[in-house]
């Protein structure tokens, strides 16, 4: 934590969007740079947010001026660490704002009688720069990649001659009655996957549906790109067996949210088919690069994206505490 004796840390609440518009466009600027993302969108949001008083968070004063800021957002008996971000800070190998934003944080939130559980991934942090203030209180953390895939040299967008799709499955775009269809998938997808340590809202129906409603109505992770994202269906069964959902970032970038493949389907190529069928769209509308990110211990994904041409951009941390953890 810092020791700057004028720093002082107050609720955000206290706090309007003008105030905190600065410190925020300065962190959009950031995202540009570093992610290639176009966080507009997620800053117009939060200052709405911020002038409904609504957020549960700090802000941290230098001698009048805001400097740094940080919040959460309540999922039922869960809470997810939104975002941390101090002038100056993420790129340096300390972040003193940023840590004492987290203390007051997370100490805030692990005295509150309803929540058994905590999440955070803080992307612009490099993996450990922000480690003190979350072991200190138990936190678990899972290494995870931002990776980028430069479109017009991936092997994706190389022509080939693509295999008939096995069992009779076809390929289809998104279509908003899918919804139900494609969480169940994502939902069988994970049961017992690694990344649902992670994200508890893989572990059940209802928290898949809750998580797909975040990435196609929330601008969060880029706006919801309906007619480049596809899904792999079984015609007879109806069932969707494969999914990969994707947004934009910026006019030229996409991010690929979701991709995955049901169990008794893994290894017969789906996931690359459809990575290369969003790729080959993705270019042909004017996208130059694509992003992900990926669990650094799930090697599987990791040796497909490296053989789809995603280079590791960013290394950062998911950090989870929950109340039954030992």
């Amino acid at each position: 934590m810092t020791n700057n004796p004028q720093l002082e840390i107050l609720d955000l609440r206290h706090f309007s969007a003008a105030q905190l518009a600065p410190l925020l466009r300065d962190e959009g600027r950031r995202w540009a740079s570093r992610m290639h993302w176009d966080y507009s969108k997620s800053t117009d949001l939060l200052l709405e947010y911020v002038d409904g008083r609504v957020l549960p968070g700090y802000v941290a004063l230098d001698g009048g001026r805001v400097v740094g800021y940080t919040f959460s957002v309540f999922e039922a008996a869960k809470a997810v660490i939104g975002d941390v971000y101090a002038f100056g800070e993420e790129d340096l190998p300390s972040n003193p704002i940023c840590e004492t934003l987290l203390h007051h944080l997370l100490e805030n939130l692990q005295a509150t009688p309803a929540v058994d559980r905590i999440e955070a991934q803080l992307l612009m942090f490099p993996s450990g720069s922000l480690g003190t203030p979350f072991f200190a209180r138990g936190f678990r953390s899972y290494p995870r990649l931002f990776m980028l895939c430069d479109l017009p040299t991936s092997p994706l967008t190389m022509p080939v001659t693509e295999a008939p799709l096995p069992h009779g499955l076809r390929l289809q775009s998104w279509r908003s009655d899918f919804y139900d269809a494609a969480a169940d998938l994502i939902h069988r997808a994970y049961l017992g996957h690694m990344d649902s340590s992670i994200n508890d809202q893989y572990r059940t129906l209802h928290g898949a549906q809750r998580f797909l409603h975040n990435i196609i109505k929330f601008p969060g992770c880029g706006t919801f790109d309906a007619e480049n994202s596809w899904l792999l269906r079984d015609p007879h069964t109806s069932r969707i067996e494969g999914v990969v959902l994707s947004s934009r970032v910026r006019r030229d970038v996409g991010h690929i949210t979701q991709l995955c493949i049901s169990p008794r389907l893994r290894n017969l190529g789906l996931a690359h088919h459809l990575l290369r069928q969003c790729a080959i769209e993705f270019r042909r509308s004017g996208v130059n690069s694509i992003s992900l990110t990926v669990t650094e211990a799930n090697q599987t994904a990791l040796r497909l994206y490296d053989q789809a041409g995603f280079t590791t951009l960013h290394r950062f941390d998911a950090m989870v505490w929950d109340t039954d953890q030992s």
